[in-house]
């Protein structure tokens, strides 16, 4: 069955002409036989479209694999990243035997019996899960979420095959090796595998709705336990109307430049407030509600980021809203994201001849998908390493920029989103933020600080540089980037630290 799916993928490869990224040594041979045995087929298209094409005709596990590659222009060429996000979900529903089936080994009974009523023909399909409409035995309304039958199967397998597709990129591709293709495909196989327990979208689903629990932007479908399994969520049905349907949301009265400016919020919110945000925020998963709130479903992808992600990336919005272009610079030496060797103004140069000119432009101006591509263009002439954590955090920035783009073309989104920032920041190095901190790790001190003197003495007897050099490294790294405040902090957590490792060896 593999040899036959592996003969189907060479088959595609040679009928879209695809053996022109074969190159480098050992290659000719193989471009030469794709060439005789396909003689007929049609060369003349971009190569990105052609590549399209064929991961359509190969199935939504490959199309899933090339959404991946299209939000990844640090390692793909532009010319294919933007003829991948061309790539839409569009599979046929299973069959209404196959859900009552998957229903019936999820809840160990017929659905009958569970449901009051249950709608056998789903409102939406795609490649890993369809959507059906039900009520439960209380009259509630609920949407029920399903696994495609098989479908953890057919990603096994696929998957073995794309790693071995990784394997021939790396040999055959002059920058193969750059591209880091086991790579994603190993974070292709895990974002996928996480779509596909609905336990856990219920769980992300769940934790979103509490951190925005009473707001008047953003409403987020409750999630009813009881009635979750791996295979198969059940919501509550939100009635709501689709965000790209401009006519149903003007008729329900709601002013559309408040909704791109509440989107833009509700980004930036979920961001660098809770560092959890929904990834996959295309139209298909927005609605607006009748009340003027967004209402966000399917939760299957989600991005995380860590209190140093969100602070680099704080500093650096701001910097660039205010045009301080020096403090980007300075903000990606100081992360260690490029070299240390880096000329900073040179960097500074490089990001200012991106960024400068989309300056005070309205939004249907502006391509943030154009300025990312140029970022990453400079990024790989300056040997930058993209952070993998970051990766669904630009796809989501050019789906808000859609978003935003299709309500309001002259959203400003630096005046949106600035104020936004500066009161995050501000949070984070004011007298609150000390006290939380305080707060937080008191009961840690209460405990350690007596022995710190002890500790000290015990470093300096056992002449340990190592670990002494790391913490004053690490102080220095502090001192660089943030305020006196921080610093005063980083001082006493880095002592605390230190205190830590030493007591494995008392």
């Amino acid at each position: 069955m593999r040899v036959a799916r592996l003969f189907r993928i060479l088959s595609t490869v040679g009928r879209h002409g695809l053996d022109e990224f074969l190159v480098g040594p050992g290659s000719g041979l193989a471009r030469f036989g794709f060439r005789v045995a396909f003689f007929w087929a049609d060369r003349s298209g971009p190569r990105g479209e052609r590549l399209r094409l064929a991961l359509q005709d190969l199935g939504p596990i490959f199309v899933k694999f090339g959404q991946l590659l299209s939000i990844r222009p640090d390692l793909v060429p532009t010319d294919i990243t933007e003829e991948l996000s061309k790539l839409q979900d569009s599979v046929e529903p299973f069959s209404s035997e196959e859900v009552v089936e998957t229903l019936r080994r999820s809840y160990g009974k017929p659905h009958t019996e569970v449901f009051k009523t249950f709608d056998l023909t789903p409102v939406a399909s795609a490649s890993v899960a369809q959507v059906h409409f039900a009520t439960l035995p209380d009259d509630r309304e609920v949407a029920v979420k399903i696994v495609r039958p098989g479908i953890g199967e057919t990603i096994t397998k696929d998957v073995s095959l794309l790693r071995v597709l990784a394997v021939l990129v790396e040999r055959f591709l002059p920058e193969g090796e750059r591209l880091r293709p086991r790579e994603v495909v190993e974070e292709f196989e895990k974002t996928i595998h996480d779509e596909l327990d609905l336990i856990r979208e219920a769980a992300s689903m769940s934790a979103v709705r509490r951190n925005f629990e009473g707001s008047k932007i953003l409403y987020v479908p409750e999630p009813h336990w009881d009635w979750c399994t791996r295979e198969a969520m059940v919501m509550e049905r939100i009635h709501a109307i689709p965000v790209n349907d401009l006519d149903a949301i003007r008729e329900a009265g709601i002013d559309i430049p408040t909704l791109g400016r509440n989107g833009v919020e509700v980004f930036f919110t979920q961001v660098f407030r809770d560092g959890f945000f929904h990834a996959d925020m295309h139209p298909g998963n927005i609605f607006v509600a009748y009340d003027g709130r967004y209402c966000g479903i399917d939760y299957g992808i989600m991005g995380t980021l860590s209190d140093a992600d969100k602070n680099y990336l704080a500093l650096n919005f701001i910097a660039f809203f205010r045009r301080d272009y020096r403090a980007v610079a300075q903000a990606h030496l100081d992360a260690g994201w490029i070299p240390p060797d880096t000329r900073v103004d040179d960097f500074e140069g490089a990001i200012r001849a991106v960024c400068e000119p989309i300056f005070d432009k309205p939004l249907r101006e502006i391509y943030f998908g154009r300025v990312l591509m140029r970022l990453f263009e400079v990024s790989r002439r300056y040997r930058m390493d993209v952070q993998p954590q970051l990766v669904l955090l630009y796809k989501t920035l050019l789906q808000v920029e859609g978003l935003g783009r299709h309500l309001d073309p002259d959203l400003d989104l630096r005046r949106t989103a600035q104020p936004i920032l500066e009161k995050w920041m501000n949070e984070q190095v004011g007298p609150r933020a000390l006290w939380r901190q305080i707060s937080r790790e008191a009961p840690t001190w209460a405990k350690t600080l007596p022995q710190i003197p002890r500790l000290i003495h015990k470093v300096l007897a056992d002449d340990a540089p190592g670990r002494l050099e790391k913490a004053i490294r690490e102080l220095e790294r502090a001192q660089r980037s943030q305020s006196r405040i921080l610093l005063a902090i980083a001082v006493i957590l880095a002592a605390m630290a230190l205190a830590a490792a030493l007591r494995t060896f008392l």
